[in-house]
């Protein structure tokens, strides 16, 4: 990516951040997620961290299971980048977890998981925090500058989501959603004998094509259960 279009890129985020409407956050979340995996070359899964009520840390939205067992370690160790993200820095990237000195504990536990590189971004609409975008590879070095321009313009959307639902009941909502599109996926694993991504792929692409809430489809799935 040339200059350029790297201050294009940083440009549109700031933008989004401070004007964007907000939309369903469930939507914006899940369509971030899953963009980033498609848009970022070296992203073998991603997730959202959300900093609740009282300081609870909430993993949203994950394109995989790995992503919500990333989020636990983080927890348990106390320390990591995105929670770094979260709190402190805008954007934080791991080239090499396995020769990553800033969080020891939480480093080897997930280059035992065969994780190597991670990318997580500050979720923020002006001095407000709510949370990070996390991307994760299984091959060193997978980031880099283009990695966080994409990354950024993402992260700035799902922003603008968050930060619009802290004004209404949205976020309650979502936290209830992620439980919904949790059972559906586990009907359609069983049934269909699929790994969890593939489950919500085919939650996302039903949602697309019959122009339905993903929320919703997701109910019907759950209501089909035993039939």
């Amino acid at each position: 990516m040339t200059s350029s279009n790297h201050d294009l890129a940083v440009r549109m985020a700031e933008l989004a951040r401070a004007t964007a409407p907000p939309r369903n956050i469930d939507e914006v979340l899940a369509g971030v997620t899953a963009a980033a995996v498609e848009m970022i070359p070296g992203t073998d899964t991603c997730g959202v961290l959300l900093i609740g009520k009282g300081g609870k840390f909430e993993s949203l939205f994950g394109t995989s299971d790995l992503i919500y067992k990333l989020d636990e370690l983080q927890e348990q160790c106390n320390e990591g980048p995105c929670i770094t993200a979260a709190v402190d820095e805008l954007i934080v990237r791991t080239g090499d977890f396995s020769q990553e000195r800033r969080w020891p504990k939480y480093s080897h536990a997930i280059s035992g998981l065969g994780v190597r590189s991670g990318l997580s971004f500050k979720l923020y609409t002006g001095a407000q925090t709510a949370g990070a975008l996390n991307l994760f590879g299984l091959q060193p070095h997978a980031f880099n500058g283009e990695s966080e321009a994409i990354g950024s313009v993402l992260a700035a959307h799902a922003a603008a989501a968050i930060l619009a639902s802290r004004h209404g009941e949205q976020l309650e909502s979502a936290l209830n959603t992620r439980d919904t599109i949790g059972q559906a996926k586990g009907v359609i694993m069983e049934r269909y004998s699929v790994d969890a991504m593939r489950a919500f792929e085919m939650l996302r692409e039903l949602s697309q094509t019959t122009n339905t809430r993903l929320v919703d489809i997701a109910n019907r799935v759950i209501e089909t259960r035993g039939e």
